[in-house]
């Protein structure tokens, strides 16, 4: 018989001491803690007298490495686009759904982050996603990280060292974008910022620079106006950028509520769109489809991101309750360029 160890018993053991004890797998582990019938007898009364021996008691979260119905996980959400949130919860949603997983949504504001953070932490989940702008948070993903929560970040455009995070190449999705008005033979192309609170925008900013350069074009910080990522944020940005003499001849918006104002501050000032007009989104949410025009965007695929990120999340939830080292993972999806009735050469 193997020695009983010198520590007291159940202090600090793992899934992976119990692993290594019985002979087996963490796995094989989980299977017999949550009592599932696949596994031999003597295997299992193996695993039984390891535990005994160590004094271990399974934590929450190892009880549910087995069975994904257990698994609670949070979502924390500050976004002030309402179609980008819509997207990414019918994506989260629609996967828990699928795994049996619990999701728990919190709004967190930004004068409220450390509460809606603390009450994230004290309602148990096993993790917590976290879609912009949260994911760019460094206070928020280091409280959850002191909480010993995985965190998935999404669309972060410099997600942290210590996250997990799904995202697409914002600054070569931007470029392909500008590319396409150069193409249609814009030159005076204006752009409306992002909330600088998100990396995101910076990277969507250096992608239209980029392509301007490629495209001989100088830049004009003229025609470049901030926005916030919300609809009114983006009727003022268009109303100064329309305002200026000479006009631009399109306007790119860093998403498609901004690109959406822009369309009906035109169209106030008896501007056709794209006649005389062009106006461009990112993200190609409902609200690209619902305005007429429709919008030409970039797709990111919000929803199927949310999806991966909940897959990913329960992955590491599992990974941490077994003991085993952290494995922080990164993923970058696929975005496209969509074209619809938004755009047009420029007015001759």
């Amino acid at each position: 018989m193997k020695p009983r160890s010198t520590r007291r018993k159940g202090a600090g053991h793992t899934i992976m001491d119990v692993a290594r004890r019985a002979d087996v797998s963490p796995m094989t582990v989980s299977r017999v803690i949550n009592g599932e019938r696949n596994v031999r007898e003597t295997t299992r009364a193996r695993v039984i007298e390891a535990i005994r021996e160590l004094g271990y008691a399974p934590n929450p979260a190892a009880r549910s490495l087995a069975s994904a119905q257990s698994l609670k996980i949070g979502l924390l959400y500050s976004n002030p686009s309402a179609a980008y949130l819509s997207e990414f919860l019918l994506g989260g949603l629609d996967q828990c759904s699928r795994s049996g997983i619990q999701l728990v949504v919190q709004k967190c504001e930004p004068e409220d982050e450390a509460q809606a953070v603390e009450h994230m932490v004290a309602s148990a989940v096993d993790g917590v996603l976290l879609p912009p702008p949260l994911c760019d948070s460094r206070a928020v993903i280091e409280r959850l990280d002191e909480a010993g929560l995985p965190v998935v970040a999404v669309a972060s455009g410099a997600p942290l060292p210590s996250v997990s995070a799904i995202r697409i190449d914002d600054l070569a999705a931007a470029e392909a974008m500008t590319r396409h008005l150069i193409a249609l033979g814009h030159r005076r192309i204006g752009f409306i910022l992002g909330h600088p609170n998100q990396t995101a925008s910076g990277l969507r900013h250096q992608g239209y620079l980029r392509a301007l350069r490629a495209g001989g074009i100088a830049s004009d910080p003229t025609i470049v106006a901030q926005g916030y990522f919300t609809y009114h944020s983006g009727l003022d940005a268009a109303a100064a950028l329309l305002t200026l003499e000479p006009r631009p001849t399109a306007i790119f918006a860093s998403n498609d509520d901004m690109a959406a104002a822009a369309v009906a501050v035109a169209h106030r000032q008896g501007l056709d769109v794209p006649r005389d007009l062009t106006v461009v989104g990112f993200d190609d949410t409902a609200m690209a489809t619902t305005i007429w025009p429709p919008l030409t965007t970039i797709r990111q695929p919000v929803a199927e991101m949310a999806r991966h990120a909940v897959s990913l999340l329960a992955e590491a939830i599992r990974h941490r309750a077994e003991g085993a080292p952290s494995e922080l993972k990164g993923e970058l999806m696929s975005f496209t360029l969509v074209t619809r009735h938004s755009d047009a050469p420029p007015a001759s």
